[in-house]
């Protein structure tokens, strides 16, 4: 249960925002929750299928998008703005009194083109330690405002950077838990981070350093979920209460003190 203090830092993945009825169910359990709370949204594969019809097509790396200067325009437009106000649209709707957001607005999010290693991901944004703008966002949440984050950020010289959901979520739960008591909820298509990636039944329910270095020795973690992981130790290191990954569809039970899906700690 949450108390006074208390922020939800919520992401929902691409594959909800994919699926109409599924996100709708979710932004219905999203805006029934009772207690301040962001959320941070996934793109999807709208972007990708826009940029099809303009003849951009989209170039991966290890499952990670190439964002080049075509790229970049595609999912301004995209997650800044049609997901995301189709997102806000529809917690107005469920009487959420939700505000549309990237990095960008009032510099909340000032991040860093990512170096040219092995790969030139293009304008792609990583949020340096520290640099998350509390006091707008506190605002809102203090004025009765739900702020709703796309996957954007800006590097303070007028352009915009493409930042994974994840990231900004943990971002912004470290620097919140600054002035509330933290709950960082992962949001997905499963429901947990599961011992078998092909057994969706096969949740582990509780995660600390230990089990997770063992988890890893044993080579039972999928690669898509250690981002998700390395952001919840990381957020729980540096004053986040606890962390949760789970189906988008427990959302209620996992804000409510019966963990569906797997706590970090």
């Amino acid at each position: 249960m949450s108390s006074p203090g208390t922020v939800y830092i919520i992401k929902v993945g691409g594959n909800v925002i994919d699926n109409p009825a599924f996100l709708d169910s979710f932004l219905a359990d999203f805006a029934a929750l009772p207690a301040l709370k962001v959320l941070i949204h996934g793109g999807g594969k709208i972007a990708t299928r826009i940029g099809d019809k303009l003849g951009i097509k989209a170039n991966y790396v290890n499952g990670r998008r190439i964002t080049d200067a075509e790229t970049i325009d595609v999912v301004t437009m995209v997650y800044g703005g049609l997901v995301n106000k189709q997102v806000v649209a529809k917690l107005q709707a469920n009487g959420c009194n939700a505000i549309g957001l990237t990095g960008a607005d009032a510099d909340i999010i000032p991040a860093v083109k990512r170096p040219v290693k092995e790969t030139d991901y293009g304008f792609v944004g990583d949020i340096p330690t520290g640099a998350v703008q509390t006091a707008p966002v506190k605002l809102l949440l203090d004025a009765g405002f739900t702020p709703v984050f796309s996957p954007l950020t800006h590097d303070g010289k007028g352009q915009i950077l493409n930042t994974n959901a994840d990231t900004i979520a943990s971002s912004l739960a470290v620097a919140l838990s600054a002035h509330y008591t933290v709950r960082l909820v992962y949001c997905f298509e499963k429901k947990g981070v599961l011992r078998n990636a092909e057994d969706d039944d096969s949740v582990i329910n509780l995660i600390n350093r230990e089990i997770y270095q063992q988890l890893l020795a044993e080579g039972v973690l999928s690669d898509g979920i250690l981002p998700k992981l390395d952001n919840a130790f990381a957020a729980i290191e540096s004053g986040v209460k606890e962390v949760l990954i789970g189906h988008a569809g427990d959302l209620k039970r996992n804000t409510t003190g019966s963990v569906a899906g797997t706590l970090i700690c």
